[in-house]
C-alpha cells in the first residue's frame, strides 16, 4: 500500500530523500485516480529500492494542492533532490511512469 504524505509531512519527505519520488495528487472519490493506484502499486513494489511513490489526497491537503497549482486530478508530480523535475496531468501506462521516473536517475 502507498504511503499517504499531507501538508504537514510533504516538504521533509521531498527534500530528504536522495532517490526519485513520485507524489500521486488523488482523491479517493476520483475513478480515474483509483485506476492509477493500481499501476502505482505495481511500480512501487517492482521498484521501491530505486523510486519512492507517495500518495497525496488533495481534499485534505489544500497547503500542497494550491502551491502546484492542482486544479486536475489525478496529478503525478515527479521530484529529485526536493526540485519538481517534471508534472503529468491524467492516467499514464505503466511504461511511461517508469520512463519519466527512470529519467531522473
Amino acid at each position: 500500500m502507498l504511503q499517504e504524505i499531507n501538508d504537514d509531512s510533504f516538504d521533509k519527505v521531498i527534500s530528504e530523500y536522495k532517490k526519485p519520488i513520485l507524489i500521486d495528487f488523488w482523491a479517493p472519490w476520483c475513478a480515474p485516480c483509483r485506476a492509477l493506484s493500481v499501476i502505482l502499486e505495481e511500480i512501487y513494489k517492482e521498484f521501491k529500492s530505486k523510486f519512492l511513490v507517495f500518495k497525496l489526497n488533495v481534499d485534505n491537503n489544500p497547503k500542497v494542492s494550491s502551491k502546484y497549482g492542482i486544479r486536475s486530478i489525478p496529478t503525478m508530480i515527479f521530484f529529485k533532490n526536493g526540485e519538481k523535475k517534471d508534472i503529468h496531468v491524467g492516467v499514464s501506462s505503466k511504461e511511461e511512469i517508469i520512463k519519466k521516473l527512470n529519467d531522473l536517475i
